[in-house]
């Protein structure tokens, strides 16, 4: 429990920081709701009593400085798209949003990089390095997130089983200490054995041990052609059993996603447009896997694609169903970008998990999972990343009281949590811990192992101000 004391913000220490960032600062009724919760509110919402909109590293640092004096708990901030009630003001204070550092501010094409600003969003520096024939391999879905917050939670997405996650592409960052010290980490390199990697420390952190403020991040060559393919099955255990598949013949998807047939349904609802069949061949279709490959020309996908038509027919599928326009590429992937959308469009009381597994055990895990529901009240909705194992797992309700969703849901979360370490897995695979999953993270790695995370956060943030409460800093 935490030993650490906090002040409160007074009005001198609120003059001290308008004169920090002049212009950028609002307290009180100023502060528009929304700074109090994230994604997931479930795990709570509560007011900073100060908001600093910076917009350069110098005004980051003069605040951390003037908090880190006077023991005020500071929270970073992003576009607030987290699921973990990482970006929530527990303690109050100081709020430190980078949305308005959002410039694109230089490619170097010789060494495939590009200097960005944290606040600049997922999809404009995709669009970007698109118009440079470049392109930004991390691919998450939310593209509304900002490269800041995607460097702090070390997102995945669904270019992950080809590219690899944020932290494949991250060479360079500046970061801004708790006590307002600026350093950087790491360089424009593609290798290093140079002392401890604080770098990769700092990624993946969720903004406890320092505030980013610049990010050199690695491009690559934008494919020449890129196609998907649905493909149907009647039974999830099948279409997750063909993921293997793939690799042992070398077919290398850019993205391979698996969907069941009513998160599916309901998501074309909410978008108001079919595209996934549910029908074939006198079959009932339960399953989807959503594959992309890219490459370097047409014909060569298509030599894939008939490759993998093979594979997938040889182990169960009904069909094949080639999205060889952009059109239909487009609507393929708009409803699995949804689908998350359209859960929370139908949902009062939403909590979620984001386990990653063995892609063998995935069957096994999401049986387990969906056998609890007799013992709960509410409605479990599944979908994932067949490629690399990272599960989405939704528990849904419209009709319970908030106090029995929260006792069942800590309940079933236990139960699965423990299911996917039995299983060799983690408990997140790209959601992070923030506040909402640090129980079942001390479950999972343990007294020492915390104890660990805990030093380290000591080492950075001696006064514990930055982000209180969340991974690894329990507060009273």
């Amino acid at each position: 429990m935490s030993s650490y004391q906090y002040n409160k913000v007074t009005p001198e220490i609120i003059e001290a920081i308008k004169a920090a960032a002049p212009g950028h600062v609002l307290v009180g009724e100023q502060i528009n709701e929304d700074y109090s919760h994230d994604e997931m509110s479930i795990y709570g919402k509560a007011m900073p009593d100060v908001l600093v909109e910076a917009t350069s590293t110098e005004e980051v640092a003069a605040v951390m400085k003037i908090c880190n004096d006077n023991k005020i708990p500071v929270t970073p901030s992003g576009a607030r798209t987290a699921l973990t009630g990482g970006p929530v003001a527990l303690l109050g204070g100081v709020m430190l949003s980078t949305t308005k550092m959002n410039k694109i501010l230089e490619y170097d094409m010789d060494n495939f990089v590009v200097k960005v600003q944290p606040g600049v969003l997922l999809q404009d520096l995709a669009a970007d390095c698109e118009k440079q024939g470049m392109m930004y391999p991390p691919d998450p879905g939310e593209k509304l997130a900002t490269l800041g917050g995607n460097v702090s939670t070390n997102a995945g997405g669904m270019r992950a089983v080809k590219y690899g996650t944020t932290r494949d592409y991250v060479r360079e960052i500046t970061v801004v200490l708790p006590t307002g010290e600026v350093v950087t980490e790491g360089a424009t390199v593609s290798k290093t054995s140079s002392g401890y990697s604080l770098l990769n420390l700092m990624i993946g952190s969720e903004g406890t041990l320092g505030i980013i403020t610049e990010m050199t991040l690695k491009i690559i060559a934008h494919p020449e052609a890129t196609i998907s393919m649905i493909v149907p099955y009647e039974k999830l255990e099948d279409a997750i059993a063909t993921v293997p598949q793939f690799f042992k013949h070398h077919l290398s998807p850019q993205a391979l996603e698996f969907m069941e047939r009513d998160v599916v349904e309901d998501t074309e609802k909410f978008l108001g447009k079919e595209v996934y069949p549910k029908q074939m061949e006198g079959k009932e279709i339960n399953a989807y896997v959503l594959a992309t490959f890219d490459g370097n020309d047409e014909e060569q996908l298509m030599d894939i694609i008939e490759a993998a038509s093979e594979v997938v027919l040889e182990n169960g599928a009904i069909d094949v169903l080639v999205a060889d326009t952009p059109q239909l590429m487009r609507d393929a992937w708009a409803v699995r970008s949804a689908l998350l959308e359209a859960i929370e469009a139908n949902t009062t009381l939403l909590d979620e998990c984001d386990v990653v597994v063995p892609v063998t055990k995935i069957p096994d895990f999401l049986t387990y999972a969906k056998s609890l529901k007799e013992d709960h009240g509410f409605t479990i909705k599944s979908f994932g990343h067949a490629g690399d194992g990272n599960l989405h797992v939704y528990t849904c309700s419209n009709d319970m009281e908030e106090a029995e969703f929260n006792a069942q849901v800590e309940d079933f979360m236990k139960k699965v949590y423990a299911k996917a370490t039995e299983l060799g897995g983690l408990i997140s695979g790209e959601h992070g811990i923030g506040c909402g999953k640090m129980e079942y993270l001390k479950d999972f790695v343990g007294p020492v192992n915390m104890r660990i995370m805990k030093g380290i956060k000591e080492v950075f943030d001696p006064n514990m101000i930055l982000n209180p409460g969340k991974v690894c800093y329990e507060l009273n």
